[in-house]
């Protein structure tokens, strides 16, 4: 007889104890252990939460090297069936062999369930027929768990799923998250109820009035609140608010935009063609939005414009707004305005701008460009890709809770009776004309960062810390992928005869970007090279970008006026006709400012189980390179952050976003 020692590690999230029987099988490639209920001197309590219990298993002879494990767990006499929580198994053979199990998923039956030996296998050296089978088996279940659903043509396909009750157990909410999530909903809305304005669908009167929303404080919001009126905060934002993704340097004026040098270079102290040659000029168009039909709320019409702005980069570094138009066309009741006509005609042109930018940012920039795509990459990976596969291993952190939060944003923010279609200006019909013309805008190299920032010639703008943060996240993701592909994928051939790699990219290619080669998308990997920058964007958009557009929601939406989430007035089609009580009376309603404040201050409420970029508290990989990389890129992200937080110490609005200690792994709110 020999025997193994096995070790079961049970997770602890919240209700992963079990106290069923709980039985195993070893197999092996020389032969397997007779199915073995585990016991050992806890006894019922071996299998809590957070427990760590050793038991043996005893064959007759060896099995050789371990290929997989089969758990299954029976109800105990007069004990319910529950569901357990398995984070690990640990396997020491009498030849001295420790092998690794992960699970990390919920066994909510009495079926036996299969899995694999942690040494990462592509699907061309899977040979032990067994592990064939395993594998096979398990992307069965798989396709018919995570099915694809056309949620609206034009935009990309998502889970099929009605609710995140209907979602397999491993992907959902933590009970943490939920009760977290939840109770941030709830109290936000009845503290507006209970102030009387979660209903109310009257105007504002005064801005005291309006301060009375602004119910919670923090210390970014009310820098917003106190400057959001000034210039330079105005520019600030497009570089390093919620949205940096507009705005591109300016070689050539549109011609819809017909701004001339006696506009805004009074005394002819310097020209446009002077400053664009030196690179000061920058333009940020809301064509996006252009014709979009506007919603009604409290059976009003609302207003949402288009815009062309206009910004000068200062010889201080600063980058001043110089010219508004809030339509496309040009026409006499399509005023250009500037700086130096009145006082509430720039700030109501500014408001125009910063509504149109709430709308577009919200459906393009975070939606779309995050949310969307995270779930695209998501499903494909779990019906494509198996466990036991490297980039299964790589990518599976960087899931977590996307399906449910997108399942949830579907359901409460953009379906019929969401927050989005009742309370935006972009809501209803005008929600997917936006959807789909971001749709078909989108190019792989605009989710690249540094080909984005290339693109738009951003490399050298100045206090541009998006741009500096992000490009060193970049950096440090494509070096940790690269080392943990580069060890699993020697050589171009080993990509190209993947068919799981393969067809993990032509489903994204399909439901993710509908197959348009025109986004430039790749349909399938040739190289190594390839699959990296692929990967990297994958990750890089599911942690780094999310929290960019992300975190930031409330610090700049919490104070309403800075970003309206709708107007309810036409802009002026002339100057000189605007005063304080035209910009009260075309701000959104009552109502309509709570909920959308309310909705900015829970997408910006982490949960406390939230886990930060690099952190990997599910040990899926079990050799050591791959580990030792981990620990690499944790250790250079822990430079980063330090190198943020000192660069902060010295600036007025310190930029945090991209911290990586503030960066979540997923797309989990």
């Amino acid at each position: 007889m020999v025997d193994y020692k096995v070790t079961v590690f049970t997770g602890s999230l919240d209700h992963a104890t079990t106290y069923n029987d709980v039985y195993i099988k070893l197999v092996g490639t020389d032969g397997e252990s007779h199915r073995t209920r585990l016991i050992d001197y806890k006894g019922p309590l071996a299998f809590i939460r957070g427990a760590v219990s050793n038991f043996t298993v005893s064959c007759s002879v060896s099995i050789g090297k371990l290929v997989l494990i089969e758990l299954d767990k029976q109800r105990f006499s007069l004990f319910p069936e529950e569901d357990w929580f398995p984070a690990k198994v640990e396997v020491k053979s009498p030849e001295g062999d420790t092998y690794m199990v992960p699970i990390y998923r919920w066994i909510t039956d009495s079926e036996v369930h299969r899995f694999r030996e942690g040494t990462a296998l592509r699907v061309f050296e899977d040979n032990h027929h067994l592990g064939r089978y395993s594998r096979e088996k398990e992307l069965k279940w798989r396709k018919e768990e995570y099915r694809w659903e056309v949620y609206k043509e034009g935009i990309p396909h998502c889970i099929k799923a009605r609710d995140p009750c209907s979602l397999p157990p491993e992907v959902r909410f933590s009970f943490t998250k939920t009760i977290q999530f939840g109770f941030t909903a709830i109290t936000g809305m009845i503290e507006l109820k209970l102030e009387g304005l979660a209903d109310c669908k009257k105007k504002w009167k005064d801005m005291h009035h309006l301060n009375r929303a602004f119910w919670h404080k923090t210390h970014m919001a009310d820098y917003v609140q106190e400057h959001w009126k000034e210039d330079v905060f105005f520019g600030y934002q497009y570089l390093n608010g919620i949205n940096p993704m507009l705005i591109r340097r300016c070689a050539n004026l549109p011609s819809n935009f017909p701004v001339t040098d006696d506009m805004i270079f009074l005394r002819g102290q310097s020209s446009l063609g002077e400053e664009m040659k030196k690179g000061n000029i920058f333009l940020v168009d809301y064509k996006l939005l252009d014709g979009v039909k506007p919603n009604v709320i409290n059976r009003k019409k609302q207003y949402l414009m288009a815009p062309l702005v206009l910004f000068h980069k200062t010889p201080q570094d600063q980058l001043m707004p110089i010219a508004i138009q809030l339509k496309q066309t040009p026409a006499g009741n399509n005023p250009i305005f500037f700086p130096t006509d009145s006082e509430y005609d720039w700030l109501m042109a500014k408001i125009f701008v910063r509504s149109a930018d709430f709308n577009l940012h919200q459906l393009n920039a975070h939606l779309l460009r995050t949310h969307l795509l995270a779930e695209v990459f998501t499903v494909s990976l779990l019906r494509n890709v198996p466990m036991v596969h490297p980039l299964y291993k790589l990518l599976i952190p960087h899931t977590r809770y996307t399906l449910q939060i997108n399942i949830l944003a579907r359901l409460l923010l953009i379906s019929e009776n969401g927050v989005f279609t009742h309370y935006a200006a972009s809501g209803g019909e005008g929600m997917f004309t936006i959807l789909k013309r971001s749709m078909s805008s989108m190019t792989y190299s605009s989710l690249c960062l540094p080909d984005d920032i290339a693109e738009r010639g951003l490399q050298d703008v100045p206090n541009f810390y998006y741009r500096d943060d992000g490009l060193q996240l970049w950096d440090m993701i494509h070096k940790f992928v690269q080392g943990v592909l580069g060890y699993y994928y020697k050589n171009d051939s080993d990509v190209q005869q993947d068919s799981e790699l393969q067809k993990w990219i032509s489903d994204i290619f399909e439901h993710g970007f509908l197959s348009k080669a025109s986004t430039g998308i790749p349909q399938h990997f040739a190289t190594v090279a390839e699959l990296v920058k692929f990967v990297t964007m994958v990750i890089f958009t599911c942690s780094a970008q999310h929290a960019a557009v992300n975190s930031g929601q409330y610090d700049y939406g919490g104070w309403m006026p800075n970003t309206p989430i709708t107007l309810q007035l036409p802009p002026p089609t002339s100057k000189g006709k605007t005063h304080e009580a035209t910009i009260l009376e075309t701000f959104p309603d009552v109502n309509a400012t709570v909920h959308g404040m309310g909705t900015v201050w829970l997408l910006s409420k982490q949960s406390t189980d939230f886990v930060p970029l690099g952190d990997y508290p599910e040990e899926h990989f079990t050799e050591k390179i791959p580990r030792k990389l981990i620990k690499e890129f944790q250790g250079r992200l822990k430079v980063l952050k330090t190198h943020i937080e000192v660069r902060n110490e010295s600036l007025e609005v310190p930029y945090t976003y991209l911290n990586p200690t503030e960066v979540e792994n997923s797309v989990a709110l």
